[in-house]
């Protein structure tokens, strides 16, 4: 039977290739939810070609324009709007599938409700792990709900675990690998000239823009080494991150006995979504197949602190634990805001974030109202740094 799919955030990068192997695997998924942020254009489009039974927008007004667009082109979608109505459709009984790609702590809610309600998960949206760790994954076992990972990376790993008896001590470490993003090479001197676009050219990845940004401060793999430790129950220590240029390796399980297992592809995101959509059997992604050869050769090298000081302070957050990735996330969330509307330099990101996180105390959080209670208060520190450093510091106007 196929299973009927609510893609939350389904106009972002990893939306456009949710559809794209759903399109191909007709027989597999039903599309029965879409949401979108204020890209309505987009998202009509979407219902055209998928005709879903809902579509969920922001805002009452793009609600009323997308309902109305789509009764005139003779489709009967129910238009809502809002995060009750994420929640509400995120936990419902017409849904068997929830694709968690909405962006940051904003994915957060209707990534819970569909964990309360035992729901198929394929988790895209890291932050809700970053933010809730032990909370989410304990509603998770509570629930019954199944917990795939869509990120390159922890989809890896879950391959390269799949059918280990997971003894204690079995999983000797975790090896996230990581492109380097577009400035592995570039003068250390000249990053406080790097624009917004330029921090948004991948080398390897079509991303959205904020995790874009994330990869070139390698935030994202910080954010994901916290993901890692969470979702597969690994000890912060035996998670560690390894520069990958070339992005063939998405990441590496080491075993006691000192077996490396790895999974290996063409760096196409459609790879890890069409595992996860179809698990535990395996349908087409559309990937173009990978050519050793061709590729020739895989290099690897540590990452420098250094050059990357945002990994360097999520990699303290992970030491520390509690709930200080809440911190983290929040900050880091609101410095790349700032720096993609060109309000701070590009290595003013890592700074405000050190300076929130210094004048925050160890956190401790027993509850989701608390997560979010810890998450507006940091917002508001870091808008506060925003304002300050952007009275103070003249950024360059190209």
């Amino acid at each position: 039977m196929s299973q009927r799919l609510l893609v939350l955030g389904s106009t972002g990068s990893i939306g456009d290739n949710v559809l794209d192997v759903v399109a191909r695997n007709p027989q597999a998924c039903i599309i029965h939810g879409l949401t979108a942020h204020h890209n309505i254009e987009k998202l009509y489009q979407q219902c055209l070609k998928f005709r879903p039974a809902l579509a969920i927008v922001s805002e009452p007004h793009h609600a009323i324009e997308l309902q109305a667009n789509l009764q005139a082109a003779g489709l009967n979608t129910e238009v809502q709007c809002g995060t009750q109505a994420l929640c509400a459709a995120a936990c419902a009984i017409d849904c068997d599938t929830v694709v968690a790609a909405i962006v940051g702590a904003a994915g957060l809610p209707p990534t819970l409700s569909a964990a309360q309600a035992g729901k198929k998960i394929l988790l895209a949206n890291k932050e809700a792990l970053v933010m809730s760790g032990a909370l989410f994954m304990e509603t998770a076992a509570n629930s019954g709900a199944t917990i795939l990972p869509v990120d390159s990376e922890h989809n890896a790993i879950f391959q390269c675990l799949h059918g280990a008896q997971r003894a204690p001590g079995e999983v000797e470490r975790l090896i996230l690998t990581a492109s380097g993003g577009p400035f592995r090479n570039r003068p250390l001197q000249t990053l406080d000239q790097v624009s917004p676009d330029e921090a948004c050219a991948h080398p390897n990845w079509s991303m959205g823009r904020k995790i874009s940004v994330d990869s070139a401060t390698m935030m994202n793999k910080g954010l994901e080494l916290i993901e890692a430790r969470w979702l597969f129950d690994i000890p912060a220590e035996h998670i560690e991150a390894l520069i990958h240029p070339q992005s063939i390796i998405h990441s590496m399980v080491v075993y006691r006995d000192q077996s490396v297992l790895a999974q290996l592809g063409t760096p196409d995101m459609r790879t890890p979504i069409a595992h996860a959509l179809a698990y535990p059997t395996r349908i087409a992604s559309g990937v173009e197949p990978l050519d050793l050869a061709k590729v020739a050769k895989l290099t690897f090298e540590e990452p420098d602190l250094a050059r990357f000081p945002c990994l360097a302070l999520a990699l303290e957050v992970i030491r520390e634990g509690g709930g200080m990735g809440i911190v983290l996330n929040a900050a880091n969330e609101v410095a790349v805001e700032a720096f993609l509307a060109r309000r701070i330099r590009f290595t003013n990101i890592a700074w405000i974030i050190d300076e929130v996180l210094q004048k925050t105390p160890g956190i401790a959080v027993t509850s989701f109202d608390e997560v979010m209670e810890v998450d507006e208060q940091s917002r508001r520190s870091t808008y506060e740094a925003v304002q300050r450093l952007g009275r103070s510091t003249h950024y360059f106007a190209s």
